[in-house]
């Protein structure tokens, strides 16, 4: 468990990459936001967290299915960190932020150019 990162994971460098060639400019994780956003985009008001499939229990999707064994620690941690997650997002968006959710299976090859479009349409449409 202590080699699992939390900040600058392959995912999130993706997204950086995409973003920086796109001409965006962005902080990375402001502490004194609520959920420390992966990606703030200040001129846009704009955050942007990329999350992994299996620790923020994104539904539907293969990699987050629960391991076999210790399955209620599992089940309890992940539903805390959907909570906690839910619960950053409220208070991000009351304090007039908007908020975007990326899965790493979002950022796949064959998924990686739809998402990043949507992604890049949806900041551009904050302004």
């Amino acid at each position: 468990m202590k080699s699992i990162k939390g900040v600058n994971t392959t995912p999130e460098l993706i997204v950086r990459k995409f973003l920086f060639k796109k001409g965006f400019r962005f902080s990375l994780h402001k502490k004194n936001l609520p959920g420390t956003p992966d990606i703030v985009l200040k001129k846009y008001k704009t955050v942007i967290f990329v999350n992994g499939c299996f620790w923020h229990g994104h539904l539907n999707c293969k990699k987050s299915g629960l391991p076999k064994s210790r399955t209620e620690f599992w089940k309890s941690k992940i539903e805390k960190n959907v909570n906690r997650d839910l619960n950053n997002n409220k208070k991000l968006k009351s304090l007039g932020w908007n908020v975007i959710i990326i899965h790493q299976c979002e950022i796949k090859n064959q998924y990686m150019d739809e998402t990043m479009e949507n992604v890049t349409s949806q900041i551009k449409s904050m302004i």
